[in-house]
């Protein structure tokens, strides 16, 4: 059979290429689906979920490594493992975090090639160097990505032990930390200026929300979405973030938290509490951190926190929402500006604080 492709020399770029799929590209698309005993049209939805653009039908696009991997998704759903309605949402949720690992991946290893490039070479990288760079770094990065997956497996544990259908309902707090006025910054930025404002806060953003007990559900370039199981894991991450993150070079950070019934599945949250604390965060003025009154419950009386309701205010999908402003009540920022006058806090709402 006519498998697509030739067996002369490979150039540099289709030899980076065969190391990364474990070979040529030698099937078209409809050549796959045969030989993994799958039909075209899901063999396609599968490709598209991944996050992989079509190929043409005549198009030896595909290495053995895709037949192999359809036969181990089949192997899967035939041991009941994933369902046929769950497989493209798997491959979905699959393919859009390893494509940011990636991307990151490629240009950490083309930094790393720059930087140790011969002067002579100029400021561009040979394949040659980056086929040697990719087979003694693949390797490692593989061990590394493993580990740091059975650990996160691992801190779920209870959770596994706990399941009783798809996804997971919870009472969690669910929140998000907003760069105000991003957009209109990074318009005058250089692309490596901007790249390194957003590693950093990326970077900042996960050390605090793990430090205090959260997960990052995602980020989004300006913000961060991030939950955690109990309020005070919430406001903590919620007060320290923006203090962590101050600096006269950046912009500043305002930060929203909602309380209640939310839905995790494939790795992200579902559940109006996610939308609640979105609005909440837009409310917010620089520095702050709103909560919705669930949570503001739960802080309420505790020491260390002072819990106040501003007034009442309507946005999108909710009418007289109360906002409550959260700052500590002793220690570092107790006397910080919060942003609010007086006039923007319901006096007439008798408020127990800590």
């Amino acid at each position: 059979m006519d498998h697509g492709g030739d067996e002369t020399a490979p150039g540099p770029g289709e030899a980076l290429e065969r190391l990364l799929l474990g070979g040529p590209r030698r099937y078209t698309r409809l050549q796959v689906g045969r030989l993994a005993g799958m039909p075209p049209e899901r063999t396609q939805r599968l490709w598209r979920s991944l996050g992989f653009p079509d190929a043409a039908d005549d198009d030896p696009a595909f290495a053995d490594a895709d037949i192999a991997a359809l036969g181990v998704l089949s192997t899967l759903i035939d041991s009941g493992f994933v369902g046929p309605d769950s497989e493209a949402s798997i491959a979905r949720a699959m393919g859009q975090s390893l494509s940011r690992l990636a991307d990151w991946q490629t240009d950490m290893l083309a930094d790393a090639l720059l930087r140790g490039a011969p002067e002579d070479e100029g400021p561009s990288v040979t394949t040659e160097r980056a086929v040697a760079a990719a087979q003694a770094l693949l390797p490692r990065l593989r061990e590394v990505q493993d580990y740091v997956w059975r650990r996160h497996l691992a801190a779920n544990v209870d959770r596994l032990l706990a399941a009783t259908g798809p996804g997971d309902r919870r009472e969690l707090a669910v929140g998000f930390a907003d760069l105000v006025g991003y957009t209109s910054r990074s318009r005058g930025m250089g692309g490596r200026e901007l790249g390194a404002m957003v590693e950093d806060f990326e970077s900042i953003a996960a050390e605090v929300i793990a430090r205090h007990s959260g997960r990052v559900v995602k980020t989004v370039g300006d913000g961060v979405l991030f939950t955690a199981a109990s309020a005070t894991g919430a406001a903590e991450i919620g007060l320290d973030l923006p203090h962590a993150w101050d600096a006269a070079d950046r912009p500043q950070l305002r930060v929203g938290a909602a309380y209640g019934a939310v839905l995790t599945r494939l790795g992200d949250v579902y559940s109006p509490v996610v939308n609640l604390a979105s609005r909440l965060t837009s409310l917010a003025r620089p520095g702050a951190l709103l909560v919705d009154g669930e949570l503001a419950d739960r802080l309420r009386g505790l020491p260390g926190y002072r819990v106040r309701p501003l007034r009442r205010v309507s946005v999108r999908g909710y009418e007289n929402l109360q906002p409550w402003l959260v700052r500590r009540s002793s220690g570092p920022g107790q006397d910080a500006d919060s942003g609010y006058d007086e006039d923007a806090f319901d006096v007439d709402e008798d408020v127990a604080e800590g």
